[in-house]
């Protein structure tokens, strides 16, 4: 699933080709993009829109239209967008809407699994549905250590459980908490609630440098993944623990694990991340070390 990097590299990538434009034409042609709506209803509200921002909360990317109305839209598995002149739109059998902008170019949704969705929302329901689903925004400068430990206090859950939580940290996944935790020498079990202000602090740091780390290469490619304009992420060459299962830990050499936490495949170092005195063994058994491409 693309994570806060990869969306984030698709808004930065959509916005100067969609904001100011106006849509002319949307053919949305797979009813579960828009359910429980009606997708040839959808399409025709949006057509006449004009785009006033591109924006991104969490997974989620936000069309802000100049009517106040707002679509959003979260890619789940497998969704991606292309942009490309008129008619420049390759033939593609998982393409699941087309847009017409009012400067003749196409702005398609690919989707290979189906699970992607487009909700076209009023102004007034806009903020309110994004706030009752996203906590902090991991990459804003409001995000500080005091805010972390205290959206992790009193948290019985594993961390990698509790950072997955979008309310606690918006746009978090499995590869970028992965990656996190190890940089902080975190066990992905340890209850969030036991971590000492070093280790929040730590993790502060860690997550930051994690995301900002798949920002400037473009995001992950594990799969579909791709912006806008077809290229692909190089995140995954980049990889400290996520997908390496059995391959050495490049700060201690010691293999690489994956084990099952938050009910995800998570991969760590069991020498740079010690678990726990109270993680149960049989929680933590290692799982198939075959690398793996979902998330």
């Amino acid at each position: 699933m693309p994570e806060l990097p990869e969306v984030e590299t698709v808004r930065i990538r959509l916005e100067p080709a969609v904001v100011g434009r106006r849509l002319e034409r949307v053919e949305i042609d797979d009813p579960r993009l828009t359910r429980p709506e009606d997708p040839l209803l959808v399409a025709a509200e949006l057509v006449g829109e004009r785009i006033a921002a591109l924006e991104r909360r969490g997974k989620y990317l936000v069309f802000r239209f100049e009517s106040g109305r707002g679509l959003l839209v979260h890619l789940r598995m497998t969704g991606s967008f292309r942009h490309a002149a008129g008619n420049g739109l390759p033939d593609d059998p998982y393409r699941r809407a087309v847009v017409r902008l009012d400067d003749g170019s196409d702005v398609s949704y690919r989707d290979v699994r189906r699970f992607g969705t487009w909700q076209l929302l009023e102004p007034d329901d806009l903020e309110p549905f994004l706030a009752a689903r996203l906590g902090e925004e991991p990459l804003d400068r409001r995000f500080t250590p005091r805010s972390l430990a205290a959206r992790l206090a009193g948290r019985r859950a594993p961390v990698k459980a509790a950072l997955l939580d979008q309310r606690t940290l918006a746009g978090m996944g499995n590869i970028y908490v992965d990656e996190a935790l190890w940089r902080a020498r975190i066990h992905p079990l340890r209850p969030a609630r036991e971590l000492e202000r070093d280790e929040i602090e730590r993790l502060h740091r860690a997550v930051r440098t994690s995301l900002e780390a798949g920002l400037a290469r473009q995001g992950a490619t594990l799969r579909d993944y791709a912006t806008p304009d077809g290229s692909r992420g190089t995140m995954q060459h980049e990889f400290k623990v996520y997908g390496r299962a059995g391959e050495p830990c490049e700060r201690c050499g010691t293999p690489i694990e994956k084990i099952r936490a938050g009910g995800r495949g998570s991969w760590y170092c069991p020498t740079c991340q010690p678990p726990a005195y109270a993680a149960s063994s049989s929680s933590s058994a290692p799982a198939r070390s075959s690398r793996q491409s979902s998330v």
